[in-house]
């Protein structure tokens, strides 16, 4: 079940990214799925956002505007708990305010997963700038597109 205004979406940009969801599996309002896969009976929850190439495992739970970072597993029957960022493998959690929350970031290679850009992570402005550009050529690839009135 998908529930109103989540987002899920693939990627080609840094290679294959499609969302997979297995069967069972219960996406809540406002959550959001980029590039990953999810295995069967997970509930991702509302505000919940699941980033590129991360593994969601069977009967795992995503709790209430938690974060699941890229190329993150969760092993089956894991719990994230509210606004917590789960990241790595094997999977380790830290909340928001957590001091060590953007060196785990940094490592992760986020940039890289997501938009294939390598930059410096101490070079925000010229990461920023290639995640922008990568951006704007992906979605402009849709300028054509054909709206579709199915109702």
């Amino acid at each position: 079940m998908i529930c109103e205004n989540a987002v899920l979406r693939g990627s080609a940009v840094a290679g294959d990214q499609p969302v997979l969801v297995d069967d069972h599996v219960f996406v809540g309002p406002h959550a959001t799925l980029l590039g990953c896969e999810v295995g069967r009976c997970v509930y991702v929850a509302t505000a919940a956002t699941v980033l590129q190439c991360a593994r969601l495992g069977a009967g795992s739970v995503v709790a209430v505007g938690a974060l699941v970072h890229a190329r993150t597993v969760l092993p089956d029957e894991y719990f994230v708990p509210p606004h917590t960022v789960a990241l790595d493998a094997p999977v380790r959690l830290l909340a928001p305010g957590d001091p060590g929350l953007a060196e785990a970031v940094r490592r992760v290679g986020f940039a890289q997963v997501a938009f294939g850009v390598d930059a410096e992570w101490t070079d925000r402005i010229s990461r920023y700038e290639h995640i922008a550009e990568v951006r704007v050529a992906e979605f402009g690839t849709h300028a054509d597109d054909e709206v579709l009135n199915l109702g």
